[in-house]
């Protein structure tokens, strides 16, 4: 015995079993473990990889509807725009017609007074003629001729007609 170890027969059996359980287990146990292992690895590294994708597509959508957004509040703010222009375009379109109706009626009731002033005047000047024509005839009851008689009536109007209107 030189050592721990003794170079014979049963130094080579054992070399030949450790070998052979070698070759066993690299067959039966770690190319199953290793391909298990390599398998699990592939799985981990496409599972980052669609999560890093899923992110990639989230920050497009993010992106995507923050555009979107801006859009909406953009139209949002050319609708508002748009309907108070309309609203003040309609609002001067009202005040307009309510101003020529306006003057359509203060122009109607001019007219109206107009020809009211002048039916009255017309009347006045009827009953003064009336009274002119019998005051005449009981102030003076003799007999006078036609032409005499209608221009003292005329005179007598002209001169009460200029006096009463410009009071």
């Amino acid at each position: 015995m030189l050592g721990l170890v003794e170079f014979g027969w049963t130094f080579v059996f054992q070399i030949v079993n450790f070998l052979i359980l070698y070759f066993v287990l690299k067959k039966y146990l770690f190319k199953p473990i290793t391909g298990y292992m390599s398998n699990r690895t592939e799985k981990i590294e496409n599972a980052f990889k669609d999560a890093e994708n899923k992110t990639k597509e989230a920050n497009e959508l993010y992106e995507e509807y923050k555009l979107k957004l801006e859009n909406i509040k953009e139209e949002r703010n050319n609708i508002i725009k748009e309907a108070t222009r309309r609203a003040e375009e309609r609002s001067d379109e009202i005040i307009k017609v309510a101003e020529e109706d306006a003057k359509k009626l203060v122009e109607r009731a001019t007219q109206d007074i107009e020809r009211e002033k002048q039916k009255a005047v017309n009347e006045l000047k009827d009953q003064l003629s009336s009274l002119a024509i019998i005051t005449a005839s009981k102030v003076i009851e003799k007999e006078i001729d036609q032409q005499t008689h209608q221009q003292l009536i005329q005179k007598f109007i002209d001169e009460v007609g200029e006096v009463t209107w410009q009071n």
